[in-house]
């Protein structure tokens, strides 16, 4: 078996709050002059607050250089907080010492956006996926390889993948050896941070019906990163809209998509692409109309 799955919920205003972020704040430092004085700081993540249920995807949506990401890093203490607090299952994950940070960790998982960049080039893919497993004393020897070559079969691959090299596989498979290094440890929340954003539009579909999947079948709470509301609209439950570190519209899948009050929402949802050039043609001369009236203002 890859995993004991946990059991699969129906999100819902019944399930458990797994995730509570409270005015999360990440500052960077601005410096200038010969002595590199701090002038200043860049406001990447200024109050955010939002909560994920058991069982539930979150998707933060916003435009390249919103804090979204900076938001994902800073919840699993990849990136030092300004300020804020992140509660995980109730523990307060800024104020947990090393051996406590380091269970917490079995539990909290990131898929990186760039499935080549985030994967050793020197290692064979079941080192890769196993190096989880042995850092944690969870599996060793031939209950490893079983183990690594069940989730590498699980994610869409072949069992002998785990003795090849990263670049051996396509965009899509590595994203695929991305997901199971990111599994072995059976957490509970994922970070998907822009998963299928480097990948081919045939490709991306795969990916997030493997993680609905994944999902359905371990209990799975997902944080879901992206720039595309056509994305965010396939696989979320809720979503979430980023503008300049806050957050500047939450709310339903439904209510967002069909519904959106923000002006800023409204200009993602202008941005997503039809098939019919008339209803694409429509959305350009109401992106450019909104345009000209901020620049009136």
């Amino acid at each position: 078996m890859v995993a004991n799955a946990h059991e699969s919920p129906t999100p819902g205003s019944d399930e458990p709050v797994i995730l509570d972020v409270r005015g999360l704040r990440t500052y960077f430092p601005i410096r200038k002059g010969f002595l590199q004085r701090v002038v200043g700081h860049h406001k990447a993540v200024d109050g955010v607050s939002f909560t994920i249920k058991r069982g539930e995807t979150l998707g933060l949506v916003g435009e390249s250089g919103c804090g979204k990401t900076t938001v994902g890093r800073t919840i699993l203490a990849l990136q030092q907080a300004t300020g804020g607090e992140v509660l995980f299952e109730g523990k307060d994950v800024f104020r947990q010492d090393s051996a406590s940070m380091r269970r917490l960790r079995r539990d909290m998982q990131i898929i990186f956006q760039d499935p080549g960049g985030s994967l050793n080039p020197r290692m064979r893919v079941g080192s890769i996926v196993g190096e989880p497993l042995e850092v944690h004393g969870m599996a060793s020897g031939d209950e490893l390889r079983e183990r690594v070559e069940a989730l590498l079969e699980r994610c869409g691959l072949w069992r002998a993948a785990a003795d090849r090299y990263p670049h051996e596989f396509s965009g899509g498979q590595r994203q695929r050896i991305g997901i199971a290094r990111a599994l072995a440890l059976q957490p509970k929340l994922i970070v998907c941070d822009e998963p299928t954003s480097a990948l081919d539009v045939s490709v991306q579909s795969e990916i997030l019906n493997l993680l609905a999947d994944l999902q359905q079948q371990f209990g799975l709470s997902y944080l879901f990163i992206s720039h595309d509301m056509a994305v965010i609209h396939h696989i979320c439950d809720r979503i979430a809209v980023m503008k300049d570190g806050k957050i500047v519209e939450e709310g339903s899948r439904e209510d967002v998509i069909g519904n959106p009050q923000h002006p800023y929402t409204k200009r993602l949802l202008l941005a997503v692409p039809e098939c019919d050039p008339r209803v694409d043609a429509e959305k350009r001369r109401e992106r450019q109309r909104m345009l000209a009236e901020e620049i009136e203002r």
